[in-house]
């Protein structure tokens, strides 16, 4: 590093001064076209000496410096603790003896955002009034009890569960006393998404959050990576659509704006497979861990994600699976609480940003 620094110097030395001295030379009775000169090379200089000092780089370009996403760290409750259960429903818990916890990685990023575990009451107030629109297949069922479980009293939610697990269907549900209207549909297959999508545009009224994610299906049926992602192209382009302004309206202020607000939107990412213990030989052999990183690759080529200009920020359930382990799984595809949770998390702490940078 400091070789590579001292060679940096070295070059902007010469590219500075031999330029300087030779317009210095010719230029002397034109002081302003002097100056100038020297103003852009140092300016030159400036940038290109920039990538060896980490610091002077974060300090001149913050819109261009990036940062790792803010995963949860996920990690066995100690033997001394009060366990709970942390088990999928419809599934017996394999971590009975050591379930798992969350908690934010102890990182500077984490502090310096103030990255929090919303309570119920918190993440009742930070959706109030909102309209929250779920879809995909089993893992964005579990995503919607996740939430459910932090809006709602724990005695209200056995008569909740299962009317939302009944097999292959829809659900739906108001949270008066904040007006928070919950949807589900069943949509196991990217062609559903995309239907949903097309009938939300145009309005009159999006979801405020919009919460997608599928692969799973395509996967066991089609096993077609390359079809995957063309599928995930028509999701984006369907999704890309409720971002554009329609419908303006003339505010009192005079100013043009959009009646039907877009949502904010969250893809929701394929789980870890754990290929010997999924419950068919199906689903093992199709299913295994070569096609899981194609389809996982295709949701990134796709552009579908924030992080590569798309419309959705992922909720990266496969790290977050993959981070629990095996002891979170009873059938190697759906896992225990704390992984949802952990990206339901994540999730309100986006939406809380976002309102706070609104203000």
């Amino acid at each position: 590093m400091v070789g590579a620094v001292q060679v940096g110097v070295l070059a902007a030395c010469v590219v500075l001064f031999v330029p300087m001295g030779m317009a210095g030379w010719h230029l002397s009775r034109n002081k302003m076209l002097f100056f100038s000169g020297a103003l852009f090379i140092t300016l030159a200089v400036g940038v290109h000496l920039t990538p060896y000092f980490p610091s002077l780089s974060h300090l001149l370009l913050p819109s261009l410096s990036s940062s790792p996403p803010i995963i949860p760290s996920i990690y066995p409750l100690p033997p001394h603790a009060s366990p709970s259960s942390t088990a999928s429903p419809g599934s017996s818990s394999p971590t009975a003896s050591s379930p798992a916890l969350w908690q934010w990685a102890p990182s500077a990023s984490t502090l310096s955002c103030g990255f929090q575990r919303l309570s119920g009451p918190d993440a009742s107030d930070l959706l109030n009034g909102s309209w929250v629109l779920i879809a995909g297949d089993s893992q964005a069922r579990l995503f919607v009890l996740a939430l459910l479980r932090l809006l709602l009293n724990p005695t209200a939610m056995d008569p909740v569960e299962a009317d939302l697990f009944r097999r292959h269907s829809d659900y739906h549900l108001t949270v008066a006393d904040h007006g928070i209207k919950l949807d589900f549909l069943w949509a196991p297959f990217e062609s559903n998404l995309t239907a949903i999508l097309r009938d939300l545009h145009p309005g009159p009224r999006y979801p405020d959050v919009l919460v997608l994610g599928s692969g799973l299906w395509h996967m066991l049926h089609f096993t077609d990576s390359s079809e995957y992602g063309e599928c995930l192209a028509a999701v984006k382009k369907a999704a890309a659509s409720l971002l554009s302004p329609v419908l303006p309206e003339l505010r009192l202020d005079g100013i043009l704006a959009s009646s039907v607000q877009p949502p904010h939107m969250f893809w929701l990412g394929l789980p870890t497979l754990v290929a010997p213990m999924l419950n068919t030989e199906e689903k093992r052999e199709r299913m295994n861990r070569t096609v899981w990183e194609a389809y996982d690759r295709e949701v990134d080529e796709s552009k579908i994600l924030k992080r590569s200009g798309g419309p959705f920020l992922l909720l990266d359930i496969g790290l977050l699976s993959r981070g629990c382990g095996r002891r979170c799984t009873a059938d190697g595809m759906h896992y225990d609480r704390v992984v949802y949770e952990a990206a339901l998390h994540i999730m309100l702490n986006a939406l809380l940003i976002e309102s706070q940078q609104r203000i």
